[in-house]
């Protein structure tokens, strides 16, 4: 299986960082094939909310000249795209927000009938890392993410919230057992 990992943290070798990596070996042990993006390192701009994209359904059609499309043709050629955030603020990180509202070119006529995404059965897999516990803190992003399928036409295959982050280094076996566990349960 062809898989993408957005990575959304701003740190390369932070919290978030470190579950990725756990999660990256073992689909790579697995046999699948895996493309991590470093988001932080891209030139990426807001949607416009212009939808010009929807002029072109059948192409990513954004008028915007940055990384983006780049990032949304990958997602488009994998079967699983994993997507990666600290917690702030209750919510997704600005580098992968700004990638998820640029998801809007990826799909036409939500509820409608001949309602259309160029992700459409894609596998859609969340992890997040978080210095408090989930109640009261992530259920944002868990509803926003699984929200998120109905306009890509997409399967939830999970998530995954690491809370009571410190330090990378402060993560110990459970943490990295957890991140195994659900790299294989993504690709199942």
């Amino acid at each position: 299986m062809k898989v993408t990992i957005l990575q959304g943290s701003a740190r390369k070798k932070g919290n978030t960082a470190r579950v990725l990596t756990w999660v990256e070996e073992e689909l790579i042990s697995l046999g699948h094939e895996v493309d991590s993006i470093y988001l932080h390192s891209k030139n990426l701009k807001g949607c416009l909310g212009c939808a010009k994209c929807k002029e072109k359904p059948d192409t990513i059609g954004c008028v915007q000249k940055d990384d983006v499309p780049e990032v949304l043709e990958k997602m488009i050629d994998s079967q699983l795209i994993i997507f990666s955030s600290p917690l702030y603020f209750w919510g997704f990180s600005a580098q992968i927000k700004a990638v998820i509202d640029r998801t809007y070119s990826l799909y036409t006529n939500y509820n409608l009938p001949d309602h259309a995404s160029l992700i459409d059965g894609r596998r859609q897999a969340l992890i997040a890392t978080g210095a408090g516990p989930y109640d009261d803190n992530a259920e944002g992003m868990v509803a926003a993410f699984g929200r998120m399928q109905k306009y890509h036409k997409a399967i939830n295959a999970g998530e995954l919230f690491i809370d009571s982050c410190s330090t990378p280094d402060a993560m110990g076996d459970s943490v990295q057992q957890k991140a195994i566990e659900f790299a294989r349960k993504i690709v199942a």
